[in-house]
């Protein structure tokens, strides 16, 4: 099989030659190292020689204010955060905001002027054609929408205030859909997936009710899922921590694949998600990032890797348990993960 017939194999939970993987996006300071300890140029011979199935394109965007689509709104109080010190706990645009006129009142930046069609399809096209190409969007709506209020004070108006909290989340969901459908029509059908997502879980268990994300949050996760697939996508949906309890609702509403199996969170153990789950939606993640990776020997990583292959003959993207490859991972364990995944037969 060749690497779009097995990602798509594989997220379809059809029989594979060997299970989709995915090194994920390491950090700008976690390069080198890799760089190094493989012997290669750039981030594509790294890919080239572990066999990484999926090419990752972030949506380009240029404002005043940010070089990235995650980081659109200047929500904070206290000054401009930069990418590195953000944090979901500083003081929001809307802290103190009673009245909803004030919502239409915050400066919302127009997609259509920081994302240039041209651009969109100049980095789809630059992917190389026979990888995946996985459009990393991520529309995190509900983590804006607490970045607007700070965090506590958002989870407080989503029972305080419930209409102010649904307005300010639904403008911002409305200009996810915006800058998603440039990037859509753009690519055209040079993209395959797409990652979006919010961090809904700690590690122990949901951070908010599953009622609450239900009646605040997946009526935009839904329309972000449905525009996907709308253009032909399959949609990853990305969430941190312990979201077991969440997951028949992403099945409900159309995810084709949930990222990132956080494997030291409580419920999110692989056995138990490919028994309850491995028959209606697939995976991606897996080989833990917060302990094993870090600090395990490459024996035990290939060994989690072989127990994984066992469990998800199919149905699981594998690939560390975080999207960001961080510089505490030994590059010897990126190794041993890939090895184990290109083994003709999983012990």
């Amino acid at each position: 099989m060749n690497k779009k017939e097995r990602f798509f194999a594989t997220i379809e939970r059809k029989a594979v030659d060997r299970p989709a993987c995915w090194l994920g996006i390491p950090a700008n300071d976690a390069l080198p190292a890799l760089l190094k300890h493989f012997e290669v140029a750039d981030l594509a011979g790294l890919k080239a020689l572990i066999g990484d199935d999926v090419w990752p394109v972030e949506l380009p965007y240029h404002s005043p204010t940010s070089d990235a689509i995650y980081m659109a709104f200047d929500f904070a109080k206290r000054g401009h955060i930069s990418n590195e010190e953000r944090t979901l706990n500083s003081p929001g645009y809307f802290e103190d905001c009673t009245d909803l006129s004030a919502v239409e009142e915050f400066p919302w930046p127009d997609p259509a002027a920081y994302i240039s069609p041209e651009e969109c399809r100049a980095v789809v096209a630059a992917a190389p054609n026979d990888y995946a190409t996985l459009g990393v969007v991520w529309s995190a709506h509900f983590q804006d929408a607490c970045a607007a209020f700070g965090m506590e004070t958002a989870l407080m108006n989503m029972m305080a205030e419930p209409e102010l909290f649904r307005a300010v989340i639904n403008r911002i969901t409305r200009f996810y859909l915006e800058a998603n459908e440039i990037f859509y029509r753009a690519a055209g059908d040079k993209l395959d997936a797409v990652l979006i997502g919010n961090d809904f879980g700690s590690q122990t268990c949901l951070m908010l009710s599953r009622e609450l994300i239900r009646e605040f949050v997946l009526p935009g996760t839904k329309a972000l899922v449905q525009q996907a697939k709308s253009h032909g996508l399959k949609v990853i949906h990305h969430s941190c921590g312990a979201v077991r309890d969440l997951i028949p609702d992403l099945i409900e509403i159309g995810v084709d694949s949930i990222h990132p199996i956080q494997a030291l969170a409580t419920g999110m153990d692989a056995a138990g998600l490919a028994r309850d789950f491995g028959n209606a939606v697939s995976f991606c993640g897996g080989v833990d990032a917060q302990n094993l990776l870090v600090n395990g020997t490459p024996e035990a990583v290939r060994d989690s890797v072989r127990e994984l292959r066992r469990l998800f003959p199919t149905g699981l993207i594998i690939s560390p348990s975080h999207e960001a490859i961080l510089r505490d991972i030994p590059p010897p364990n990126i190794r041993a993960l890939f090895d184990a995944v290109h083994e003709e037969t999983a012990r």
